[in-house]
């Protein structure tokens, strides 16, 4: 995938979040699952992956408590920066940020609302701070079909199962 990466380095990362199930695309530069789960429906070819990495992503207690209900994602962010400070998280996320010191990185994940994920919390780190993270956000950051300007409502029942 090398091929993909983006050749200039920047003092600013460019960290993008989309969904694993959107297609891919060269803008992605470097491409990191960082769901526990493996998701559904997903091969590990047509994922075109350069890295999964786990330990950055939250507790099975903290992803089911918070189970993608956007009233809770405040309290979720603040949970998951929490453990961002663990041990084997805190590494993971120094992988993270390696990787985007080399060029674009796109965070994978397979939330419905990639707006309301742990992957947006983590761009919100490795950009240097910008609030993101609930809100409805710019190309660079989330997936096309999120800037629509059409906000999807979680109302399915599967919301906390989908490979998070």
């Amino acid at each position: 995938m090398s091929e993909k990466k983006g050749s200039a380095q920047s003092s600013t990362p460019t960290v993008r979040v989309r969904r694993i199930y959107d297609e891919v695309q060269k803008a992605d530069g470097t491409r990191v699952l960082v769901d526990r789960v493996w998701p559904r429906g997903v091969s590990k070819d047509k994922a075109e992956l350069d890295e999964w990495i786990k330990d950055v992503a939250p507790s099975t207690e903290l992803r089911k408590w918070y189970s993608h209900d956007p009233e809770k994602f405040d309290e979720f962010a603040r949970r998951f920066r929490k453990e961002l400070d663990e041990a084997e998280a805190a590494e993971a996320l120094d992988s993270l940020r390696d990787l985007a010191k080399k060029g674009t990185l796109t965070l994978l994940t397979a939330a419905k609302r990639d707006d309301i994920s742990q992957a947006t919390v983590l761009a919100e780190i490795l950009n240097g701070g910008k609030q993101t993270s609930g809100k409805q956000t710019n190309s660079k950051q989330t997936s096309s079909k999120q800037t629509s300007g059409k906000k999807k409502t979680s109302s399915s029942s599967n919301d906390g199962k989908d490979g998070q």
